[in-house]
């Protein structure tokens, strides 16, 4: 794939914001990277991820300064005002800022990156979301942070990007314990699958979190990633492979320059 076009997909709804759901095309990685790898975390060719990140950046946010965090799996948000360079990336999962010429940056593999706007406002916010952030409920703190900053939830537009979709994700009844303490209700994102197991429907989670906190405009795109190998990463598909690493592709969200 390396040499292809940098591709991405965008939503109608954020209209009034640069954002892009990027595939994994259009980078310079192989191998198991190829080829539009942004993971400072993986084990590809560090200068294959810069440029990767750089051309990303280029194709949906030229000119701002790409932000991401250190993912942890958690619901803290963070209030960027400034750029933060990659080797001091704080840790957390979500960002959110009122700042012209940042780019906003979310990483996954199979996790949802949830990108969302207020764009009267002025106010922008990005979201890292597998299970365990699900759980924590780091949509609804992104939200609340962005209504600090001056947003109002009833403006706030949420759009999920590609994810692992619930024909892809089968859990234990361990995992189904675990989200119905928290709360009986969250039983209906679960289907029954084969004895001892069940497949969870992640992206419906994370959108009904998000419209409890007061969202009113939720898109849940449906692109599942670990179905189509040729335009995403997916971590659960490299496990089942048995491949020694994977890539991420990049989320971003800007201010109009």
């Amino acid at each position: 794939m390396s040499g292809n076009t940098v591709d991405w997909l965008t939503v109608p709804e954020l209209a009034g914001t640069r954002h892009g759901f990027l595939t994994r095309r259009g980078g310079v990685s192989d191998g198991v990277y190829a080829s539009l790898n942004v993971g400072l975390g993986s084990d590809d060719d560090r200068r294959n991820v810069e440029e990767n990140r750089r051309r990303a950046l280029q194709a949906v946010a030229p000119g701002a300064a790409l932000v991401t965090m250190l993912q942890i799996h958690s619901a803290r948000v963070v209030h960027v005002t400034e750029r933060i360079f990659d080797d001091a990336r704080p840790p957390a999962d979500a960002c959110v800022t009122a700042t012209p010429g940042l780019a906003l940056g979310i990483l996954t593999a199979d996790c949802a990156p949830i990108l969302l706007a207020d764009a009267h406002a002025g106010v922008i916010g990005a979201a890292h979301s597998g299970w365990k952030g699900a759980l924590a409920d780091v949509g609804p703190a992104t939200v609340a942070a962005m209504v600090q900053l001056g947003a109002r939830r009833s403006r706030i537009v949420a759009a999920i990007g590609p994810t692992i979709a619930k024909a892809s994700y089968e859990v234990d009844t361990g995992f189904v314990e675990r989200f119905c303490a928290v709360d009986p209700a969250n039983e209906r994102f679960f289907a029954a699958g084969r004895p001892g197991h069940a497949w969870f429907d992640l992206e419906g989670h994370i959108a009904a979190r998000l419209a409890a906190a007061g969202v009113e405009t939720v898109v849940a795109m449906g692109v599942d990633t670990y179905g189509d190998p040729d335009r995403w990463f997916s971590f659960r598909r490299t496990t089942h492979r048995g491949e020694p690493d994977y890539g991420r592709q990049l989320s971003l969200i800007a201010l109009p320059a």
